[in-house]
């Protein structure tokens, strides 16, 4: 088990740097010819992350990554929960927010956009539920009782964040909001466009979730591993991934028992710590999507998965309990 000393933004990071399976280290493929991709590796949002990016000039990668260093930095300060003066840290602290940054409002909406097509299978305000079950963990009482859960849950609804022109409110007292379920595949898809828009044609970003812009410059798709939840992470699969991104969740990355009953991702509607499925891995247009699905898809039956993932366009591979392979749903 993780050290519970650390803060969520670390577990998080290492969930998704580790166990969410998707995230294997990448099959960096160079072109038949020319020259080597500038790559980049790091940490965004505690997460592990890379930048490979093929340009002909060297100087002209290195100030690309620079400039997409920054932009990861800059919204981290917009949604970081560990930096006191950070935008959502200010919000959960006073519960309202005025003059809300403009990243902050618009991932907040397509947050709650995604509860509503998850039925609240994502929900952004769970954060009640794991400072509940972590201080159980802490004080070695495994799960939260009954009343102290039904206490927790009732801080724990994605319409109660009202947002007004550029004014956020929780409108529940106490309640506090969480992003790590999609605040990674949002500023991967920003660092994504920072790079399109600078003319870039060909690049892989993990900035704890992975999109691939164009293809390989050898005309080839990027490829990405999903693998096993294991502490080897073993590779189960390999998919292939051309304008497109992908996000997995698995529960056992970070476990908050000895005994492996709970887990880091949560069920909003009930309150429960233990994902239906080992992992859950997402392809979609964006890392946002990809992102809180896959957060949202651990908790959810199959059928729903597959009704949600033909609307959206995503691909979903599920790896079941007891499984060594991975299925495809939809």
């Amino acid at each position: 088990m993780k050290s519970l000393n650390l803060p969520r933004r670390r577990f998080i990071g290492i969930v998704a740097a580790t166990s969410a399976t998707a995230l294997l280290p990448w099959s960096w493929r160079r072109a038949a010819a020319g020259p080597a991709p500038t790559t980049w590796h790091g940490i965004a949002l505690g997460a592990d992350a890379q930048l490979q990016i093929h340009h002909p000039d060297p100087a002209k990668a290195q100030a690309l990554v620079h400039r997409a260093l920054t932009e990861t930095r800059r919204l981290e300060n917009v949604f970081s929960l560990y930096q006191t003066d950070s935008a959502l840290a200010r919000l959960n602290r006073d519960g309202y927010l005025e003059n809300a940054p403009g990243d902050l409002l618009r991932l907040l909406q397509e947050a709650q956009g995604y509860s509503r097509l998850t039925d609240g299978a994502f929900d952004p305000s769970v954060q009640a539920l794991w400072t509940l079950y972590t201080d159980a963990a802490r004080q070695g009482a495994g799960l939260p009782g009954d009343e102290p859960l039904r206490r927790a849950l009732q801080k724990v609804d994605y319409r109660a964040i009202v947002i007004q022109g550029r004014d956020v409110r929780l409108t529940i007292p106490g309640m506090t909001l969480t992003l790590n379920g999609i605040a990674q595949g949002y500023i991967t898809d920003r660092v994504t466009e920072l790079l399109r828009d600078s003319g870039l044609e060909h690049a892989l970003i993990n900035m704890g979730e992975i999109r691939g812009l164009n293809q390989n410059p050898g005309h080839r798709p990027w490829r990405i591993g999903l693998a096993d939840d294991s502490p080897e992470r073993r590779p189960l699969e390999i998919i292939d991934v051309h304008n497109r991104a992908v996000s997995t969740s698995a529960g056992r990355g970070t476990l908050l028992d000895a005994d492996g009953r709970v887990t880091h991702i949560f069920d909003p509607r009930n309150g429960r710590a233990a994902p239906r499925y080992r992992c859950v891995s997402v392809e979609g247009a964006t890392a946002t999507l990809a992102d809180a699905l896959s957060t949202a898809f651990s908790v959810m039956d199959e059928e729903d998965m597959r009704r949600i993932s033909a609307k959206t366009g995503s691909s979903v591979h599920v790896l079941r309990n007891e499984s060594d392979r991975f299925t495809f749903i939809g």
